[in-house]
């Protein structure tokens, strides 16, 4: 795919197999927190929206953090005695601790085993580690390669370079009809890893996609950050920004076939909060709700006492809750186009909701109006059940007391949203209702 503009399809089926499609384009590309993957990532993620990137130099203070130096890979390897590579990058760029400073040296294998990472419980994956913030090398291989080594003279390579260059994000501003923002942000910092977290960046990708097509009372912000640093980084530079943000989602493993997981935003009753629940609820899928805690991805960030903001993080498996994390069995074996599907379904639906969730004021609020003369209630009454339809429009109306937003009433009611939006629009159509912030205004 290149950075020519693509045209996304309605259809989910074909969005499905586009954002799969997405996925396999990036997953052989090795990113980190900063360095030509992750610029290479961005500019494939420009052939489906026109995100802006941005860089920042290393060195630049960014709060209590410092931009690191920028870190690019060309090759490693480990060869033994006859000089064959028994650890090839070119295999697999989970082969080296990401971040590793280069070397080229011949050790023995006492002096290579403490750089060597593996998973004993898993013994045919490679582990996924990292040395960000600590100049470090390292090597990691399935178990199986490891037990086999045996004592010999190893040529170690790792042909990196750590200069002083950028740390680059990406982002995207659809404004709306007011300058309240929704925030979606995804994390682009992670190499052949599918799940976690191609996915989100695909998926994001695909909403954002979506949304321009389509008119929106609220506006939308995208970012696709390197993980913690790229968050922190943000923050640090649109202070001004941020208190517009009205609700946020980080968006993370979302294209395994797990149920979704939603945790909630640090405030824990932020109207995402309420809403992604609502959605969840009404879904027919299965589902978790957790609560805030540190520890995580960039909510935490968002979520740091100095800025409270109300952003949750939207998954289906939970990070570290599904075996193949932040392996090589993460892969595209993992992730399937259906599963990416679902998850674009339910954050338009979620989209929706903020998006029309207003409060409105019964402009004949003494006793029921007459719907049926209205063309709004069936000409037979006497049955036993009203229509989903009809029982929220008696909802909306007699809730719609300048004191409850849609949301709040779907929520008593136990009423999907859709229906009692839709009963809002049939009401207001006939001026039973009228918009609260259109009366103040």
């Amino acid at each position: 795919m290149s950075s020519a503009a693509v045209t996304v399809t309605r259809r989910p089926s074909e969005c499905g197999a586009q954002m799969m499609h997405l996925i396999e384009e990036l997953y052989p590309i090795c990113r980190s927190i900063t360095g030509e993957g992750c610029r290479e990532s961005l500019r494939l993620l420009q052939g489906i929206v026109p995100i802006e990137m941005h860089e920042i130099p290393s060195g630049t203070p960014v709060f209590d953090w410092t931009i690191p130096r920028e870190w690019n890979i060309r090759d490693a390897y480990i060869k033994n005695g006859r000089g064959e590579r028994i650890v090839d990058f070119g295999r697999s760029n989970l082969h080296v601790v990401n971040y590793s400073r280069p070397i080229h040296a011949t050790m023995s294998l006492d002096e290579l085993r403490p750089h060597l990472f593996s998973l004993p419980q898993h013994p045919d994956w490679i582990p996924y580690r990292t040395s960000y913030y600590s100049e470090n090398w390292g090597f990691c291989l399935s178990d199986h390669v490891l037990q086999q080594l045996q004592e010999d003279a190893y040529e170690v390579c790792i042909d990196s370079s750590l200069t002083d260059g950028h740390l680059t994000y990406g982002e995207l501003f659809l404004p709306g009809d007011t300058h309240e923002e929704v925030l979606f942000s995804c994390h682009v910092c992670h190499p052949s890893l599918c799940n976690d977290n191609l996915s989100g960046m695909a998926v994001a990708s695909f909403l954002a996609s979506r949304l321009r097509e389509r008119p929106h009372r609220l506006s939308y912000r995208f970012l696709f950050v390197p993980g913690t640093i790229g968050s922190i980084a943000w923050l640090s530079r649109n202070e001004s920004r941020v208190p517009a943000i009205r609700h946020g989602l980080v968006l993370s493993c979302v294209g395994d076939s797990g149920g979704f997981t939603y945790k909630r935003s640090r405030r824990g009753n932020a109207e995402i909060d309420r809403a992604v629940a609502h959605i969840l609820k009404h879904s027919g899928k299965s589902f978790a709700i957790t609560d805030f805690s540190p520890y995580g991805y960039d909510e935490r960030q968002y979520c740091s006492p100095g800025f409270n903001l109300p952003v949750g993080r939207f998954s289906r498996t939970a990070n570290g809750d599904y075996p193949e994390y932040h392996t090589s069995a993460d892969n595209l074996d993992l992730v399937s186009e259906t599963a990416l599907e679902e998850s674009l379904d339910q954050l338009l639906a979620i989209v929706n909701l903020l998006d029309k969730n207003k409060t409105y004021i019964n402009t004949n609020p003494k006793c029921e109006p007459q719907l049926g003369r209205r063309g709004l209630y069936r000409a037979m009454g006497g049955t036993p059940d009203a229509r989903p339809l009809e029982l929220a429009m008696l909802w909306v109306l007699n809730l719609s007391d300048g004191e409850h937003s849609l949301l709040d009433i779907a929520e008593r009611a136990d009423l999907p949203f859709a229906e009692v939006s839709r009963a809002a629009e049939l009401l207001s159509e006939k001026d039973l209702l009228q918009n609260k912030l259109a009366k103040t205004g």
